[in-house]
């Protein structure tokens, strides 16, 4: 895009030493003609100049408007696995079973608290003199529904893998597994959606650059996601002027 404004404006200057150098040396029988046509070429050059900065721009506007839009989804998918797995152990791929424990879901409300008993072994060793050892009681005093603790009143949840103002039909890609570390099996999972989707309507030049995005400011790799398949997170790789991302 640099490159093409530079030559744009390269090109005005020079048609801007042609008109000069016409009228000061060309006959005036031809001059009018000329330059008449070289003020349209000025002009037109100006315009596609015009047109390449400022496209960028709204370029920028729009692809701002929709980063947003999708990543307010992409968190309520995140928010939804985490609860998924805090009460199953393990992530899922399926929004339609997710969307069931969202529904009917449950989190336990659990109460801890300290207490001291008997150490029989202790107390043996020391013949008979009674040694304490220090326990955490848990107790089960209730239950929250998931939906009410996630989204309260809202039933944005049913539409969370919908991807807004995208090539109509996208969905946010969703897969779930474990990762392997020793003899740990860790659960992971990730939401996506590809730039070229959620861009589908822009300049592919624009779009490609926007693809090839490596900036602690900017939405790096060629999709938005959260999560990952290959290590263990759950933030999104955008950057945090688009919000809070834990």
């Amino acid at each position: 895009m640099l490159n093409l404004i530079l030559i744009i404006i390269g090109a005005i200057l020079l048609t801007f030493a042609i008109v000069w150098l016409i009228d000061k040396y060309l006959p005036s029988k031809v001059k009018p003609v000329i330059v008449i046509a070289l003020w349209a070429l000025i002009i037109l050059l100006g315009y596609l100049t015009f047109d390449s900065v400022y496209g960028e721009i709204k370029f920028n506007q729009l692809k701002v408007k929709r980063y947003s839009a999708a990543i307010e989804k992409l968190k309520d998918i995140r928010d939804s696995e985490l609860a998924y797995r805090e009460v199953n152990g393990k992530f899922t791929k399926s929004y339609d079973t997710l969307i069931k424990f969202i529904e009917n879901g449950q989190f336990t409300i659990i109460e801890r608290r300290d207490s001291s008993v008997v150490d029989e072994e202790r107390t043996k060793a020391y013949g008979g003199v009674e040694m304490f050892k220090d326990i955490v009681i848990t107790d089960t005093i209730g239950y929250v529904p998931v939906k009410d603790s996630l989204f309260k009143s809202s039933n944005r949840y049913k539409t969370m893998m919908d991807v807004p103002n995208a090539k109509p039909g996208t969905k946010f890609t969703l897969n779930a597994g474990e990762l392997t570390d020793g003899d740990n099996k860790i659960p992971v999972f990730e939401a996506f959606v590809k730039k070229d989707d959620l861009l589908f309507d822009q300049p592919k030049d624009l779009v490609s650059k926007e693809k090839e995005v490596l900036s602690v400011e900017g939405v790096n790799g060629d999709a938005l996601r959260v999560g990952s398949m290959d290590e263990v997170k759950t933030v999104g790789n955008w950057p945090k002027t688009y919000g809070n991302n834990e």
